[in-house]
């Protein structure tokens, strides 16, 4: 009878401290906070911003003429520039400068839809 009740008392203090061990970490995670004043109301992600579908100031429907600088700057890399950047767009061509294995050097671009290469 003694071997019984001391295994029965040694499996409630396991199943005591288990239970505590457990219920303190859940306990410490809970934070409710009710009418704080500090934080403003949480925005709505499934709405866009307000003014979200007018078009950017100056904009006039269009789409741009001509070659895209950025684009001319991918295609440079593309070829295999480095540090490749955009010194000079006129109305025919866009001229981009960058490093190559040889050293400094420059491509042309024409200005026109697609940037198509000129020289290298």
């Amino acid at each position: 009878m003694m071997q019984f009740l001391a295994k029965a008392g040694l499996a409630v203090m396991l199943t005591a401290g288990t239970l505590a061990g457990t219920v303190a970490p859940a306990a410490a995670q809970l934070n409710i906070i009710i009418g704080d004043q500090d934080r403003d109301a949480p925005r709505d992600y499934r709405r866009p911003p307000p003014g979200y579908d007018r078009p950017p100031q100056g904009y006039d429907g269009r789409r741009p003429r001509g070659c895209d600088p950025r684009l001319a700057q991918d295609m440079a890399r593309d070829y295999g520039f480095r540090r490749a950047r955009v010194v000079d767009i006129t109305p025919r061509r866009v001229i981009v400068q960058g490093w190559t294995r040889r050293g400094p050097d420059e491509m042309s671009f024409g200005n026109v839809r697609g940037c198509p290469a000129l020289r290298r």
